[in-house]
């Protein structure tokens, strides 16, 4: 649960060009589903392009404590397959989404930024050892300031001063 960072994309038809795209993740209880997922994103140029969001519900299959198996709910009454594949079982800093088709597939992580040693051997396992072809992956542009960050309800926990855009700031 929390706060997920879109690091990289095969995308669905909402994220072709999206950036800034952050999931927060919610356990909910004594209702249909198991999830709120708070989907934001900026439609293109982080910062200065639209912000848009997309809702969604998710359900835990199995073991609810447990389980990297999830359908995820748009809208009703779709409900899409998407395993956990891939999580630092160490300190939850990334993960990563399949769907079982491999037409898409999400690399997040906790911070809006990813160390190139861990992106990469994601990237080496998606082909290796999921069988992913890595056409159409998408790093999503991930670019910060401090107006932005409190706009979206992020704290400096979750984006430090010092991954914002001095740029901007």
């Amino acid at each position: 649960m929390g706060t997920w960072f879109v690091i990289a994309v095969k995308p669905t038809v909402f994220e072709k060009t999206n950036s800034n795209a952050v999931e927060k993740y919610t356990r909910v209880t004594g209702k249909s589903h198991d999830i709120d997922i708070d989907f934001q994103y900026n439609a293109q140029d982080p910062l200065t392009s639209k912000l848009k969001a997309l809702p969604q519900k998710g359900f835990l299959q199995g073991n609810k404590e447990k389980t990297g198996d999830w359908l995820v709910s748009p809208f009703w009454p779709v409900k899409m397959t998407y395993p956990i594949i891939e999580l630092d079982e160490k300190d939850y800093s990334y993960c990563v989404i399949g769907y079982p088709s491999r037409d898409y597939c999400w690399i997040m992580a906790r911070k809006p930024v990813m160390d190139e040693t861990v992106y990469n051997g994601l990237t080496e396992k998606l082909v290796e050892k999921h069988q992913y072809s890595l056409e159409g992956l998408r790093k999503v542009p991930q670019r910060w300031s401090k107006a932005e960050r409190e706009k979206r309800g992020l704290t400096p926990a979750e984006i430090p001063d010092d991954l914002l855009d001095r740029d901007l700031n």
